[in-house]
């Protein structure tokens, strides 16, 4: 069938455009399913939709001095299955009203037949003007392709247009939009659910290429960049086939949405996989194979990118490119602003050199690069990394020697990443290049978030960027031989995908690189012993309890000095802060600080804050007196606390349930008060009423109503059975709500929530979530005695879902088990939560396993 050619009616009606446009795309799709190449589809639907828009312009009679004009995309040819229909509407004057009514009927036309058009409407003065104010503009205009109407207007605006272009100003917008478009993907092609059109090396970089080719006048093909000289046959090959990829990619994936998607989620990348003939191995899904390929194809776009845009460069501001050249040493010299060889073979008669050229632009931060045919040698000779090349202790000491500079770090282990270099000098590293994580809260792939952690490390060292978290860099500030901090960093996920614990095999290859390497006894020792224990100390913090003395004094054994402690306290905040932007947050980062604190405490070097029940009563009262309350106002209130309440609150807390409840300690009623949480996220909240054994429930049930995560609950008996309950929750959806509008609205529907002590409604859990289903958690439950053997602490490890808390809480209840406290950690997808109880039930092994059922039950739900 033929696609195009649609049937010109004499009518209007639109139901004879929609069928022929569904009958085009129908023939478009069964040839597709016949496997025919994408980018003739492509042609082909566009041709579709120019013949039934240049019909319908004709039908519609619009003035014969206006004009369409495919823009954009659409302008370009690169028309997908579901994408935006971009036009221009250009007219010669501002439009009288016949004309307004004839352009108005015309676009409802487009829809009614159901493409989706994206349309303007200006003369050419109007294109010129909000060319110069928006660049994403003048870019579609870059790409205008004429359709019908007046042609001759359609040259005017063309030849303006072309003058009106600065291709110095064009050249440097687009770059800053790259930038700044990058940096909304965190500056990572390496997620786990990439943007295949505005990711890192994803098809809009090609566009940018091509547009920035357009610029400097030399065409708009790829075949136009070599017939200039930027590009080389073997490239031209390279890029062309990237181009068919991620052209096959979106064009598969906007059918299996059946919608406009360009996002690779799991939903899609299974049957992606099966569309492009890729089968699973014994130890891999077919999806991760096909998202390995797309990362090994980003990763050369990004190398491609690198390759023309000095070139490019070159073009648009000639007089850089004119500069004589000066040399950097008898190896490499700087031209315009770049690195460039001498010689383009040094890298094959002198592989040594593959380093050299990084550590040579750390020490020279006013080059932003190397020269194009720099970078072709380098990549040529990456091969020359081999086990010879790793044994040369020159290239051992230059390695140490890049690690050892005070700029540079990120950009130069990202750009051995890049050009294969990391990967061949360390194997290890190689191996996990591109691999996905299927955990659910890791967001990018291992080698991705290795060197997110490292760069989280190195931006520490930073002074200006002090203010982003003052603790840590200050303790990194005198941290002797950073170096180590940052091979920790490269090795601490090293061996995942192996089998076994990653840690542990991890700890072996980085204590043999350094010993390798030739660092000193203790620094080879504590890399080893941070890649081992890089997950301890977060454990620690989030699942147990902190005010437990016992707890800290396990923690401390198991570091050997204050220098152990500060490079753990370091790697654990940059290693939950390049998981994902969204499971960091400052609750995580006191309840490290606090361990950090408690365990140099009691490892004995830090003395300047005296610790203990008495301590913490006598900061509080300090703290009351600024409010000026009397000296014994809290007498009575503190009466009815006993110690575990002062172990597990700190003073300022105290101070603040103090200053509200010292009139109301016997009160029959149900105080609820809210503030904004000191830490600087979140809101605490403290509920003092008369005990019952629902109210933990009915609080979980109130706060996952309004869609609030409880961080944190610290369950309180008085002597004169009152509950004192304080929770840290935070927005899950980060609503922008007048706080005190909104904490006053807690503490109002709360309080009438629970005076009512109405039996709690057994709480619905909520759909899993799409990544869940693709990946789901299987259910973990521990159960142990804390040291002291009066409470037991319960582990759970489950898919998230909405209700989830209320739902444990209940079975709790109806096994007539009490919460003491709780620590709620969602990482992600997944929820590892930490409950200290106490109950009967607990010491009879029956009833303990009819418990652990119905826990199961409800989390396998």
């Amino acid at each position: 069938m033929k696609a195009s050619s649609p049937q010109v009616v004499n009518s209007l009606d639109p139901r004879g455009w929609r069928e022929t446009l569904r009958l085009g795309r129908d023939a478009i799709r069964h040839a597709f399913d016949g496997k025919v190449a994408t980018r003739p589809l492509l042609m082909r639907y566009r041709r579709l939709v120019d013949e039934v828009l240049q019909s319908l312009w004709t039908a519609v009679q619009l003035p014969a001095t206006a004009s369409l004009v495919a823009v954009g995309g659409y302008g370009r040819g690169d028309l997908f299955p579901h994408s935006d229909v971009d036009v221009l509407i250009l007219l010669e004057a501002n439009p009288d009203p016949a004309t307004q009514a004839a352009i108005e009927h015309l676009v409802g036309l487009f829809w009614d037949i159901g493409l989706e058009v994206g349309h303007s409407v200006r003369t050419v003065t109007e294109c010129l003007d909000e060319a110069r104010r928006d660049v994403t503009v003048q870019t579609n205009l870059l790409e205008a392709r004429y359709l019908c109407g007046e042609r001759s207007l359609y040259r005017d605006f063309e030849l303006a247009f072309r003058a009106e272009l600065d291709p110095q100003v064009f050249f440097e917008a687009k770059l800053l939009e790259q930038d700044q478009r990058h940096a909304r993907f965190n500056d990572s092609a390496y997620s786990l659910e990439p943007n295949l059109k505005e990711s890192p090396g994803g098809l809009r970089d090609l566009h940018n290429l091509l547009w920035l080719a357009q610029a400097a006048g030399i065409g708009r093909r790829w075949s136009d960049l070599v017939e200039a000289g930027l590009l080389n046959a073997g490239e031209l090959r390279q890029i062309q086939a990237l181009e068919r990829f991620l052209f096959g990619l979106r064009f598969r994936l906007h059918y299996l949405a059946g919608r406009r998607e360009d996002r690779l989620l799991f939903d899609y990348q299974n049957a992606l996989a099966v569309q492009f003939g890729i089968s699973a191995s014994a130890t891999r899904r077919a999806s991760e194979l096909l998202m390995q390929h797309y990362y090994r194809s980003v990763t050369i776009v990004a190398q491609m990118r690198d390759i023309l845009i000095p070139g490019l460069r070159a073009r648009v501001f000639p007089v850089l490119a004119e500069l004589p050249p000066t040399v950097l040493n008898e190896r490499f010299q700087v031209r315009g602003n770049m690195m460039e060889a001498m010689d383009e073979g040094v890298f094959e008669r002198e592989p040594g050199t593959i380093l050299e050229c990084f550590l040579l632009l750390q020490r020279h931060p006013e080059l932003q690069g190397m020269t194009a045919g720099t970078l072709r040698a380098l990549w040529r000779a990456r091969d020359r990394i081999d086990p010879a090349f790793r044994r040369d202790p020159a290239n051992r000491a230059r390695f140490i020697a890049i690690l050892r500079e005070p700029r540079g770090l990120t950009w130069a282990m990202r750009s051995m990443n890049r050009y294969g270099v990391l990967g061949r000098y360390i194997p290890a590293f190689g191996r996990v290049v591109g691999q996905m994580q299927h955990d659910l809260f890791h967001i990018y792939t291992v080698d991705a978030h290795i060197l997110k952690v490292l760069r989280n490390m190195r931006r520490l060292n930073i002074p200006e960027l002090a203010h982003e978290y003052p603790l840590a860099s200050r303790l990194i500030s005198g941290f002797e031989h950073p170096e180590v901090l940052y091979l920790a960093a490269l090795f601490h996920d090293i061996a995942k995908g192996r089998g076994g614990d990653h840690s542990t095999l991890g700890a072996v290859d980085a204590r043999r690189f350094c010993r390798q390497h030739g660092l000193a006894a203790d620094d080879t020792e504590l890399v080893a012993w941070l890649v081992s224990q890089h997950l301890s100390m977060s454990a620690t913090a989030q699942k147990q309890d902190l005010s437990d003395a016992g707890v800290i004094a396990g923690f401390a054994r198991r570091i050997p000095d204050e220098r152990h402690l500060i490079a753990l306290y370091l790697l654990t905040v940059c290693d939950i802060r390049g998981t994902s932007p969204k499971v960091w947050n400052a609750w995580k980062g006191k309840l490290l600080e606090d361990l950090f604190y408690a365990t140099r405490r009691l490892l004995g070097s830090d003395n300047s804050q005296p610790s203990g029940i008495a301590a913490v009563k006598a900061e509080a009262q300090r703290i009351l007196r600024l409010y000026g309350l009397e000296a014994n106002v809290q007498d009575v209130l503190w009466e009815s606390l006993d110690d575990s309440y002062f172990l597990r609150h700190e003073a300022q807390e105290i101070a603040w349930h103090t200053r509200l409840l010292w009139k109301l300690a016997d009160s029959a009623k149900t105080i609820v008060r809210a503030r904004l949480s000191p830490i600087g996220e979140g809101v605490q909240v403290l509920i003092y009423s008369p005990d019952w054994d629902q109210l933990f429930v009915r609080i979980c049930g109130f706060f996952e109503r309004l869609n609030y995560t409880i961080l944190d609950a610290k369950i309180h008996t008085t002597r004169n059975g009152h509950a004192l309950d304080s929770f840290l929750v935070m927005d899950d959806a980060q609503r922008k709500v007048p706080y005190r509008d909104f904490l006053s609205y807690i503490e109002h529907e709360l309080a009438k929530l629970l005076e009512t002590k109405s039996l709690p409604q057994r709480a619905g859990l909520g759909r899993i979530s799409r990544h869940l289903k693709h990946f789901p958690i299987a259910p973990e439950i521990t159960l142990r005695p804390d040291e002291k053997g009066i409470f037991y602490i319960l582990g759970i490890v489950a898919g998230d879902r909405p209700g989830l808390l209320s739902a444990i809480a209940q079975v709790l209840h109806q096994h007539h088990v009490n919460i003491n406290a709780a620590k709620i950690s969602t990482l992600g997808e997944r929820a590892e939560d930490t409950f200290m109880i106490q109950g009967e039930v607990l010491a009879k092994q029956k009833s303990l396993m009819l418990l652990e059922t119905d826990l199961l039950t409800v989390l396998k739900t």
